[in-house]
């Protein structure tokens, strides 16, 4: 008999082994993603529109690919003296020939309130991987004895986002792993069930990092900070989602059998179906993004929904391996236990059946009110000084800059033109409301001199008298597009503030319907039924939209966001969609196994009891890791994790929980048509509590 046991345990010894070499020989590659980012500027960017093609156009005006650093000084108040701007002009031209410096840097300029000076300093492509460095030796030259100097501009903020990132491999995953592995020892009660849980979905990580890292090395995908972040968390918490819902199986067949070979045989037989189906709506709907126009989202199609397959696999693999080695020991000190022994989901249970109709009415109504308030979301990006949470110094360097120049400075409209016609269009353009002055780039970068021709076109910069992170840059980049030829591009930052801000709510349009067709046609082929999957996509959506109005008060009057970025709603709705539909995937399977046998009125009742301690806790954890983004200082990553953190917890708690189960239960059989999962209509009536005869009570089996 021994010798029998153990023949059926070297499957699942080897097994085990297999996934230890995975995670021992895979695991640094998540700390090697960075090796293989890219924070390019114009990735960010959508590719076909007019702002973007003006970047390309500079890159040709350039000697070699350049990026300008604005200094900025200050006297505390004080007037700057004449000798203060020579001594700033003499240090910016000492930078000439300095490493990582190309070309001359501009003379120190003073504002009209003799209060600052500003400079440019041009540098090379070779700081790539030393920004920081570079800006620490450009901000010790610069100083001039009297004044404070800042550096502004496009490579500080860079420089900043690089810090932002920085251990993001250890910091947001040290969080994440701590946040499960609490909540799962305060749901088992066990030591060593949450350990294998979390091993689990660190196997799952490597093996998801080793892949993204091979695809990125050869640039089949792309991979910055925050996709790497998104990531990490993504398959943290699916991992962790997908073992809840088998060891709850094999807790309860265990108590039920006393066999654990047999455990873990139906549960995993009972849990693959719902864990696919949940996978597949989750990695379908990520690889929706690949329609975006935007770089950034599309990189987050292949890279997360290669994630969500690996959690999958590991879930359905290792778990199942190490439960047949373990087996009850898995549990301890805590013991087996048969599901609906759960006192709070018996009362819920019997809350629903008693009045469905009024139940969901009565939750559906409050969510309704909630999305009233979406229309008063501002999805037109963040303001470069909420872009970071925290206090950033190229933020406070262009707080500076603006409060002493035009609110462009440093960050001009850029205007491609045919050479001839420069110096023309550069007078329409000062004319145009919101534009300071404009004026023709020269061979030498000072005003006045010869403009620069680069195959037959000109550039021509625009100040623009507004902050160029702001609602009013952008509307003056519309107002300049109007007035000037359809032949001549309008770029620079607010244009692509601009254009990125409409390309994203245009792809909200696109994708947004396609991931709700995928999840739909996966409902189906997994309930086969029409109406329920019907129900299920339209209250998630629902909920989607009930967050999406709470993030607007919370964003507004609590946090102070004066705006969200444009591809917020995009990432919100496929996160809480796909992941949303997750829950009531692992419900109604269970309801729908149970109908089969009870009819309809147990078998919805039965399934609640039985899944929503389980789902409960599934949502709890996930909602944890997302939560544990914030600890990446980006307004972005922040409200990206109280988004789906509090749509996933109201999903769990009230949609999954109350609405979906009050609807099922008021529809009776007819929720499952067309299809009939062996279920009886006798004496059924909508809103009946005591037409369908009640053998058998929630928890019984």
């Amino acid at each position: 008999m021994a010798r029998h046991t153990i023949r059926r345990l070297v499957p699942a010894l080897l097994l085990v082994l297999v996934w230890l070499a995975v995670g021992g020989g895979l695991g640094p590659f998540a700390g090697r993603l960075t090796e293989v980012s890219t924070n390019d500027q114009a990735a960010f960017l959508p590719q076909s529109a007019e702002s973007t093609r003006v970047l390309h156009m500079q890159d040709r005006f350039r000697e070699g690919e350049t990026q300008p650093v604005i200094v900025v000084w200050t006297a505390g108040g004080e007037r700057i003296t004449p000798a203060q701007t020579a001594d700033a002009t003499r240090v910016l031209a000492a930078l000439r020939g300095t490493q990582g410096v190309t070309g001359t840097p501009t003379p120190a300029f003073g504002s009209d309130d003799g209060l600052a000076l500003r400079g440019v300093v041009q540098l090379g492509p070779e700081i790539e991987g030393s920004i920081g460095d570079t800006l620490d030796r450009i901000a010790t030259a610069v100083t001039v004895d009297g004044l404070r100097a800042q550096l502004a501009g496009p490579v500080a903020t860079r420089a900043d986002l690089q810090h932002a990132f920085a251990g993001i491999d250890g910091l947001l995953l040290g969080v994440a792993l701590l946040a499960v592995l609490i909540i799962l020892l305060a749901v088992y009660r066990s030591v060593l069930l949450p350990l294998v849980i979390i091993i689990g979905a660190v196997f799952a990580l490597a093996l998801a990092c080793a892949v993204v890292y091979f695809l990125a090395d050869r640039d089949i995908v792309r991979v910055d900070g925050q996709v790497q972040g998104i990531l990490f968390i993504l398959v943290i918490g699916a991992a962790t989602d997908y073992a809840l819902l088998l060891t709850a199986r094999f807790r309860e067949e265990l108590a039920a059998t006393g066999d654990r070979f047999a455990a873990v045989r139906v549960a995993l037989r009972r849990s693959v179906e719902p864990i696919v189906a949940s996978a597949a709506t989750v990695a379908l709907g990520l690889l929706a993004l690949l329609l975006s126009n935007l770089t950034n989202n599309r990189a987050l199609g292949p890279v997360g929904a290669i994630g969500i397959v690996c959690a999958a696999v590991s879930a359905l693999t290792f778990l199942p391996a190490v439960l047949v080695l373990l087996g009850r020991t898995a549990l301890w000190p805590a013991k087996p236990r048969q599901a609906g022994s759960n006192g709070i989901w018996e009362r819920v249970a019997t809350l629903v059946d008693r009045h469905p109709r009024r139940m969901w009415i009565a939750t559906a109504l409050p969510l309704v009110g909630l999305a009233l308030f979406v229309p008063q979301l501002n999805a037109r990006g963040v303001p470069l000084d909420e872009t970071f949470v925290n206090d950033a110094p190229s933020v406070a360097a262009q707080a500076t800059l603006s409060a002493h120049f035009p609110g462009g400075s440093g960050q001009p409209a850029v205007i491609v033109v045919p050479a001839a016609r420069a110096e023309a269009v550069a007078r329409t353009a000062a004319g145009v409301e919101g534009v300071s002055d404009a004026a023709p780039v020269t061979v030498s970068g000072r005003p006045g001199d010869t403009a620069k021709v680069v195959d037959g076109v000109a550039l021509v910069e625009a100040t623009l008298r507004d902050a160029p992170d702001g609602d009013a840059a952008q509307d003056t980049v519309r107002r300049l597009r109007d007035a000037l030829d359809r032949d001549v591009l309008v770029g620079g930052y607010s244009a692509q503030r601009y254009d990125t801000t409409q390309t994203a709510r245009n792809d909200t349009l696109l994708i947004a319907p396609v991931v709700l067709a995928v999840i739909l046609l996966i409902l189906i082929a997994l309930l086969r039924s029409l109406v329920t999957p019907l129900l299920l996509v339209v209250t998630v959506a629902l909920n989607f939209l009930a967050t999406l109005g709470v993030s607007t008060l919370v964003f507004t009057h609590l946090f102070g966001f004066t705006g969200i970025d444009a591809s917020v709603p995009l990432y919100g709705f496929v996160f809480l969609v796909a992941l949303g539909v997750d829950y009531n995937i692992f419900l109604m399977s269970r309801v729908r196994e149970e109908t089969m046998t009870l009819g309809a009125r147990e078998g919805m009742l039965r399934g609640l009891v039985t899944t929503g301690g389980v789902i409960t806790s599934a949502g709890v954890v996930l909602a944890a890791t997302f939560a544990a983004l914030v600890v990446i200082p980006l307004a972005f990553l922040a409200q990206i994790a109280f988004i789906v953190a509090f749509g996933v917890l109201l999903d769990t708690l009230v949609v999954r929980s109350l609405l979906v189960p009050a609807l099922v239960r008021d529809l009776g059989p007819r929720a499952w048509w067309p299809g009939s999962p062996g279920i009886s209509t006798r004496g059924w009536t909508p809103g009946s509590t005591s037409a369908e005869p009640r053998t058998r009570s929630p928890k019984g089996r």
